[in-house]
C-alpha cells in the first residue's frame, strides 16, 4: 500500500468537517458550527495547495495568502474564493475567542459557503498524488553505519 494519500483520501476529512458543521448547527451550537465550517475550508485549501505542489503554509494567514496567490491569482479559482476563506477565518476567531455569539443566520451562511468552497475544490478534480513535503538536505549523519 502506498504511503501517500490520494486527493479523495485527503478530502475525506474535509467532508467530515462539513458534516460536523451541519450537526452542530442543527443542535444550535452556532459558534462550533462556524469553527468546523472554517476548518473544512482550511483543510480543503491545504489539500488543494499540496496537490498543486505547494508546501502547506504554517499559519492561517499564510494559508490564505498562498491560496490566493497559487490557486486564485495564478490559478483556476475565482477571487471570491480567497475572500470567503478570509471572512470565514475572521468568523471563526469571533466564534472561538470573543464573547459575542454567532447568529444562527450567519452560521447557516458560513456553513453554506464552506460547502460551496469545498465543492469548488472537489470540482478541480486534482488527479496527481500530493508531493511529499520538501525537506532540507542534511549535511551529515550522526550515525555510523559501518
Amino acid at each position: 500500500m502506498s504511503s501517500q494519500l490520494t486527493f479523495a483520501d485527503l478530502m475525506a476529512k474535509v467532508e467530515m468537517l462539513c458534516s460536523a458543521a451541519h450537526l452542530l448547527l442543527d443542535h444550535g451550537d452556532t459558534g462550533s458550527a462556524a469553527n468546523r465550517a472554517y476548518y473544512a475550508m482550511h483543510n480543503a485549501a491545504c489539500v488543494a495547495l499540496i496537490v498543486s505542489g505547494v508546501q502547506e503554509p504554517d499559519t492561517h494567514s499564510g494559508l490564505i495568502r498562498m491560496f490566493g496567490l497559487h490557486l486564485v491569482k495564478n490559478g483556476p479559482l475565482p477571487s471570491e474564493m480567497a475572500e470567503i476563506l478570509g471572512r470565514e477565518q475572521r468568523a471563526r476567531i469571533i466564534a472561538d475567542y470573543k464573547s459575542t455569539s454567532i447568529k444562527t443566520t450567519v452560521a447557516k451562511e458560513l456553513v453554506e459557503q464552506a460547502e460551496n468552497f469545498v465543492a469548488s475544490i472537489k470540482a478541480l478534480q486534482f488527479d496527481k498524488q500530493p508531493d511529499p513535503p520538501k525537506q532540507e538536505p542534511t549535511s551529515g549523519s550522526s550515525f555510523d553505519l559501518s
